[in-house]
């Protein structure tokens, strides 16, 4: 590396090593320093050191100098992301289904990097939680890209949607381009769902990202503006159970006093409760009326009551009749029930 080359890179090559290889317990020495520049090609001398020292703490980097008979040296002190910080990312990363295990990997050896050396081991020990599902579609994580950029430049977008088979894989559902206007990507149960308008049916529909293939931005202007301006997707994500779509309604639960949490959890801290006496209460709220809401309500049991409308409790207890109806056939299988896994549809 000729001279002049490398003493403009000097001190670049001075904050790597001390962002990648210092912290509070293990300093920098300025013979480190001298030697680390050394090996990559630039000879410097102890004094300008120093002087290196102090225009990069000039310029704002948090570099600490340690002052010991045992050997001080310079660390740096502030980092963009704290370990505390680092680690919830890395979990987050790892828990989350829609990431690949191996895209989950590449992100947590970049988080690494932002720890330093000597901590990124205990990021290492995170990787290794219970193990999660997680989605098989690679693409999904330019999918998402794809679907931001779109919501950005007012573009529609086409995708292609996917089902599982009996292979265990993804494979396209029909030949079908579907082309939306996205207008929110909604976070709900571990997966990823867009909002997005349907000007075919003029309506808003909602569909798991991981389940969408080929995703492209098309050049038209997005659609359905009107009809997204009526939609809260805080809301709508609360009263779509399981982000399958539905009749909305507003319905009237009762529950017994113990259960608020468990209500409070389901429809947010903004949900209309009254009590009825010291033991139960009632809560009013739009939901979606659908097989979702119904399972919601049945894994309760017999304490969560639909009060009104009328017509909801009856088809909830139609619900509730053909699934024994269905368990009490004994002479032969029944015909497996068509579930659409396209939440729109």
């Amino acid at each position: 590396m000729a001279k002049s080359a490398g003493q403009k890179l000097k001190l670049l090559y001075i904050i790597k090593l001390l962002t990648e290889n210092t912290d509070e317990n293990h300093p920098a020495s300025t013979a480190d320093i001298i030697a680390y520049l050394d090996a990559n090609g630039i000879h410097s001398e102890r004094k300008s050191i120093y002087d290196d020292i102090a225009r990069l703490v000039e310029f704002g980097y948090d570099i600490i100098q340690v002052h010991s008979r045992l050997g001080g040296g310079y660390y740096m002190a502030g980092r963009d992301f704290e370990l505390a910080e680092l680690k919830l990312l890395v979990d987050a990363v790892q828990s989350s289904r829609f990431i690949t295990t191996r895209k989950s990997r590449s992100l947590i050896k970049k988080l690494e990097q932002l720890a330093g050396k000597h901590d990124a081991g205990k990021l290492q020990r995170q990787v290794y939680v219970a193990g999660r599902i997680k989605t098989e579609n690679e693409s999904i994580y330019y999918s998402i890209d794809s679907i931001h950029r779109a919501i950005q430049e007012n573009k529609q977008i086409s995708f292609q949607y996917l089902d599982w088979n009996l292979k265990k894989e993804l494979s396209p559902r029909d030949q079908i381009q579907r082309r939306v206007s996205p207008w929110a990507l909604i976070w709900r149960e571990e997966n990823y769902y867009l909002a997005a308008f349907d000007s075919q049916d003029q309506i808003m529909k909602h569909y798991r990202v991981d389940k969408m293939g080929q995703v492209k931005v098309l050049k038209e202007s997005r659609e359905g503006m009107e009809q997204f301006d009526k939609t809260d997707p805080a809301l709508y994500s609360n009263q779509t159970f399981g982000m399958y779509g539905g009749r909305e309604e507003t319905v009237t639960l009762q529950f017994p006093n113990r259960l608020i949490g468990v209500v409070l959890d389901r429809f947010g801290r903004d949900v209309d409760i009254r009590p009825m006496t010291d033991r139960i209460f009632r809560m009013r709220a739009r939901v979606a009326v659908s097989g979702q809401f119904f399972g919601w309500l049945a894994g309760i049991g017999r304490e969560a009551v639909i009060i009104g409308p009328v017509s909801v409790r009856e088809q909830y207890q139609r619900w509730l009749a053909d699934i024994v109806a269905t368990m009490q056939v004994r002479s032969e299988l029944p015909e497996p029930t068509q579930v659409s896994t396209e939440d729109a549809e």
